[in-house]
């Protein structure tokens, strides 16, 4: 499968199934497609491709050059980074029969909130049930079984959530002491981490959350005007002056590193791109700027009339940060993070978050849920704390979730980067976990490109021929 596009001044050409990804000249881009169905029939013979390309040109190209541009892709066919075959489709049907380790939880430390954010699918931190904070109790079971599930896995995660869990405090810092203390007598070791909103934050809890947390999420949606309409308190009044300054000294306790800012953008802010720049010009390098998912009643839903200019804030964005690295004023955008020689593992490419399966969620009376955006339907109550998982087969249909369970994944070009998307937002809009969000689909697509065509600007650079 070939992905070519264009993109700020690079013709830039994916071969799906190996991974490569070539810069290439006008010539060759062209020549690319009218290759590719003449391998696909099986054709190998160099002359006999050279003189039907040469029949379907309609472009003024000379021969020679076509030729030479025909030899080129010819010869990245034959070292196996052009029009490849699948080789992972088949692996998938294993993945029932693989073993399950659990290796992270989500805590819903607190099922209680001090802001009223208006697009919050936790109902201001309620999750369609009661107002309640974890115990320690509970906090404890689940880390038990964690470990007890975890089979020889060493490294596990856990992250403090709600609702806001800093209204938990206390049990969040038990917590993480009965943690370490599980950590040598199993050879585990915790990696805990935390999402906040930053209203309860203060020197205390960052000199504790400095030492323990591994990382820090700090909820903020950019621009002054933008933050306050969206996350306001209940009484209406903004959070966006308390927290600014909070979060700056978090950013800069942490050397800029182990955290990140996490803002929504809506229908009310489609030129998000500004919001990402705000927050990198108050001083954060680590930022995550995400399209909120919302039912199309919903006033600040995204629609598929907006598609075309976010294409275009995220264009903008991507050259806008290209710009800045250069000039020594970089930052980290979570969407443009891509790793084009290692990235995941061939499991978590093909079934991506591991929800369901390697990730559960923890609800304050210790419910198990696949994920937190789970949290709530009773349809996917897994289990509980004091007796596991008590629904096998619910944990087989995550296991199955994969791309290619999915028929609008098999032919996406990007679906080994992400993975098949979110399990949560397929039932939300289509009833079941094996289809997929479509407007995050389309955004998901273009940030892969801008992503690609960052690391091509960025080998050009550097006088690299190859991605």
């Amino acid at each position: 499968m070939i992905h070519q596009y264009k993109n700020n001044g690079y013709n830039i050409v994916m071969d799906v199934n190996s991974g490569s990804v070539h810069v290439v000249d006008d010539i060759v881009y062209d020549m690319i497609p009218l290759v590719e169905p003449l391998i696909n029939e099986g054709i190998k013979d160099a002359a006999t491709i050279k003189t039907a390309v040469l029949n379907l040109v309609d472009i003024p190209y000379p021969q020679e050059q076509i030729e030479e541009a025909v030899d080129e892709v010819l010869a990245l066919e034959k070292a196996g980074q052009l029009f490849a075959p699948d080789i992972y489709e088949h692996y998938v049907f294993d993945f029932k029969k693989r073993q399950t380790v659990v290796k992270a939880l989500c805590l819903h430390i607190a099922h209680d909130c001090n802001l009223a954010c208006q697009y919050c699918f936790a109902e201001e931190g309620e999750y369609h049930g009661r107002r309640a904070l974890m115990s320690f109790e509970v906090g404890k079971k689940a880390l038990d079984f964690l470990v007890a599930n975890s089979g020889n896995r060493i490294n596990l995660e856990v992250d403090f959530f709600g609702g806001e869990p800093l209204m938990n405090w206390q049990v969040v810092k038990d917590l993480v002491a009965y943690g370490r203390s599980l950590e040598e007598p199993n050879n585990k070791k915790f990696r805990f981490t935390l999402t906040t909103n930053g209203v309860l934050l203060n020197d205390e809890i960052l000199e504790f959350a400095n030492k323990e947390m591994a990382n820090i999420v700090l909820s903020i949606d950019g621009r002054k005007e933008i933050h306050d309409k969206m996350r306001p308190f209940r009484g209406g009044q903004g959070s966006y002056d308390l927290i600014v300054p909070k979060f700056q000294k978090v950013a800069e306790s942490r050397e800029q590193t182990d955290y990140y800012v996490r803002g929504t953008f809506t229908h009310h802010n489609l030129d998000f791109s500004e919001d990402v720049l705000h927050l990198a010009d108050l001083g954060f390098k680590q930022i995550s700027v995400e399209p909120v998912v919302a039912q199309p009643q919903d006033a600040y839903a995204i629609r598929e009339e907006d598609l075309p200019k976010l294409k275009e804030e995220y264009d903008k964005l991507a050259v806008e940060m290209l710009k800045r690295r250069k000039e020594g004023r970089g930052f980290n955008f979570f969407h443009f993070m891509i790793d084009l020689e290692g990235g995941p593992c061939v499991a978590k490419r093909l079934s991506g978050c591991g929800s369901g399966t390697e990730y559960l969620a923890v609800t304050p009376w210790g419910d198990l849920y696949p994920c937190h955006q789970f949290v709530g339907n009773e349809k996917f109550l897994m289990g509980n704390v004091d007796e596991g998982i008590m629904r096998e087969e619910l944990r087989d249909e995550f296991k199955c979730c994969n791309v290619y369970a999915k028929e609008k994944c098999k032919k996406c070009f990007a679906k080994f980067y992400c993975s098949g998307g979110c399990a949560a937002n397929s039932y939300n809009f289509h009833g079941n976990i094996n289809d997929a969000y479509d407007i995050g689909c389309e955004l998901q697509r273009k940030r892969i490109e801008c992503a690609i065509m960052m690391k091509a600007a960025q080998a050009s650079e550097e006088g690299d021929e190859e991605l």
